[in-house]
């Protein structure tokens, strides 16, 4: 079952809120970090023993451990992936240009783009006024938006990255060119933790949406099956220093 952690402008609390919240999650995180830990470090060495079986039994018990050691992969990255999402809400703004962040992260990402028979390719309007940007957080935006687009476009695709002005705001589009969402993904796709992949969190759209709204902005979906899938994030121009 999706459960809506998604906020209004009416219901987002304080700064101190967030950032109360933030250091629970961060407590929590460490309490469940430490004995994760010494599993996993203790399935490792079973697994060292196991490594050459010499029986039928000793295979099945590598078997088991290898799927226990992915189970445990997995639950860290359900972790990382809930503190991102709870500490989205707390920001350094500083008045940034937007193209250089799309293309120093296009540097950082053209790696995993190659690995995956993906094209990425930058349209970025060079009279792009300031926003006031968490450089951080907001290049994990870019991060789990590529990675959903990546995953959309197993067998390879375009990913465009667009940006322009439209009145007070400036726009940054992010395009694919992957196999698109059905009508109930779309409806469901910001709640957390759902998700349609195995082993996916479900919280890395949530925590995009929960990053650009902390930043005063929206971010929109349009996506066909079959044709591809445009996330549209606007934000407010910097007018002044936040």
């Amino acid at each position: 079952m999706a459960v809506n952690f998604n906020e209004t402008s009416d219901d987002r609390g304080s700064a101190s809120d967030v950032v109360e919240l933030a250091a629970l999650a961060g407590g929590l995180a460490h309490e469940i970090r430490n004995p994760l830990s010494v599993f996993s470090l203790n399935l490792d060495l079973l697994i060292e023993d196991f490594a050459e079986p010499d029986t039928p039994r000793d295979r099945r018990v590598l078997q088991r451990l290898k799927l226990l050691e992915s189970e445990c992969g997995h639950l860290e990255r359900i972790l990382n992936d809930f503190l991102q999402f709870v500490r989205a809400g707390s920001l350094e703004l500083v008045p940034t240009d937007l193209n250089a962040v799309v293309l120093e992260f296009i540097e950082f990402y053209r790696p995993q783009t190659a690995e995956s028979k993906l094209d990425i390719s930058p349209h970025l309007d060079a009279n792009l006024p300031l926003v006031n940007l968490d450089q951080r957080l907001f290049r994990q935006v870019l991060i789990n938006l590529a990675q959903n687009a990546r995953q959309a476009m197993p067998d390879g695709g375009v990913l465009e990255l667009q940006t322009h002005r439209q009145e007070n705001r400036v726009v940054l589009d992010v395009i694919d060119t992957g196999r698109g969402m059905d009508e109930k993904t779309q409806a469901k796709m910001f709640d957390a933790f759902y998700s349609t992949k195995s082993a996916g969190s479900g919280l890395g759209l949530p925590t995009v949406r929960r990053v650009v709204e902390a930043h005063g902005g929206k971010i929109t979906c349009a996506s066909a099956l079959g044709r591809g899938t445009q996330f549209t994030i606007e934000l407010p121009i910097a007018e002044t220093p936040p």
